[in-house]
C-alpha cells in the first residue's frame, strides 16, 4: 500500500463512521454495539481516543528501524490476549465517555478530530518512522493500523443500524490484510467469506461455524485472530 492511498483510505474510513454517527440522536447513541458493555457512543469515544493519539503520533518521530508492521503490531500490542486488562480498558472507556454532558457531543468533538487525523496522515513523510503504544512503526504502517482500527468498529457501532452504510471498500481492503498478515501466508480463509465476515470472526465479533473450522483447519484455533 502506498502512503497516498493509506492516508486516502483513513481519510474515506474516518468520513464513513462520522457519517454513521452524526445524524444520530442522543437515544440513538445509547444504542448498543458488538463491543461488550459498549453503547455507540462509548464506541466513538474509543475511536476519538485514537483519532486523537494518531495527532501527537504524527507529531513524534522516532528513529528507524521500525519494530513492528502493520499486522506484528497486533499481536505486540498492550494487553493483548490480557482479558483482566482488557475488562479494565473498556470500564476506562466507558467513564470517560460518561464525562461529557450527552452522548452527541463525543460526536461533535470526533467530526472535528477526526478530519485533522486524516489530514495529518496525509501530510506525513511517509519514509519516517513514529512512536506509538511502546513501538515504532513506519508512517505507512502506523496509518493502516489506524484503519483497521476505524473498520473493525465501524461494523461494532452499526450492529443495531441495519440502515448504515458499510465501511468503504479501500479501508476494508486494509483491514482485511492485516487479517490476511495475522491468519499467515500458509492458510487460505474460507471460500464464501466476504471481506465483512472475514473480518467480524477474525475480531471475534462472530462465531465460526462447524463448516468454518473444517474448512481451516488446525488454524481455527488461532481464532479470534485479535480482539
Amino acid at each position: 500500500m502506498t502512503a497516498p492511498a493509506g492516508a486516502a483510505a483513513l481519510a474515506a474510513a474516518y468520513d464513513a463512521v462520522t457519517a454513521v454517527v452524526l445524524p444520530l440522536t442522543d437515544d440513538d447513541l445509547l444504542r448498543p454495539t458488538r463491543c461488550r458493555g459498549w453503547v455507540i457512543a462509548d464506541v466513538v469515544h474509543h475511536l476519538l481516543q485514537d483519532a486523537r493519539r494518531a495527532l501527537v503520533t504524527f507529531a513524534s518521530p522516532a528513529p528507524g528501524p521500525s519494530d513492528v508492521d502493520h499486522v506484528s503490531y497486533w499481536s505486540a500490542y498492550p494487553g493483548s490476549g490480557d482479558a483482566a486488562a482488557s475488562q479494565h480498558n473498556a470500564w476506562l472507556t466507558r467513564r470517560a465517555a460518561s464525562a461529557y454532558d450527552r452522548p452527541s457531543a463525543i460526536v461533535a468533538v470526533w467530526a472535528s478530530t477526526a478530519p485533522a487525523a486524516a489530514r495529518a496522515a496525509a501530510a506525513a513523510d511517509a519514509t519516517s518512522f513514529v512512536a506509538t503504544q511502546g513501538h515504532v512503526l513506519s508512517v505507512p504502517d502506523f496509518v493502516a493500523t489506524l484503519v483497521t482500527e476505524a473498520v473493525v468498529h465501524h461494523l461494532d457501532l452499526t450492529v443495531d443500524l441495519p440502515s448504515a452504510p458499510e465501511p468503504p471498500a479501500s479501508a476494508l481492503a486494509v483491514a482485511v490484510s492485516t487479517m490476511d498478515g495475522l491468519l499467515s501466508d500458509e492458510v487460505v480463509r474460507p471460500v464464501g467469506w466476504s471481506s465483512k465476515e472475514f473480518l467480524l470472526k477474525a475480531s471475534g465479533r462472530e462465531a465460526l461455524t462447524p463448516r468454518d473450522r473444517v474448512a481451516l483447519g488446525e488454524a481455527a484455533g488461532w481464532f479470534p485472530l485479535l480482539s
